[in-house]
């Protein structure tokens, strides 16, 4: 979600998911998906880095959520896994013998 400012100076917050376009002539003019459109004070290069750093976050939650490395060798040599990929115990990823 990105917080905008509606031409008339109301706050918003968009899921900036649902937005199919942005044009500035010269308001910036948002379509969403469901064709609904959305004049807003901000720049579209504005809308476009609150996009991009929103979602930037949310991979970097992503990433911090996931198990390290180490963690999934660990796990694997605790298998019949072979993470890397090699020797009797390797399936090749798709659950049959090479």
């Amino acid at each position: 979600m990105i917080e905008l400012t509606r031409l008339n100076g109301t706050p918003m917050v968009l899921n900036s998911d649902l937005i199919k376009t942005a044009e500035s002539s010269p308001d910036t003019m948002l379509t969403l998906i469901t064709g609904e459109k959305l004049i807003v004070r901000e720049e579209t290069a504005e809308v476009m880095e609150r996009v991009i750093a929103y979602r930037s976050r949310l991979l970097a939650d992503v990433a911090r959520r996931l198990p390290k490395f180490a963690d999934v060798e660990r796990i694997a040599g605790m298998t019949s896994i072979n993470p890397a990929g090699d020797g009797p115990a390797s399936t090749g990823g798709f659950g049959r013998q090479r």
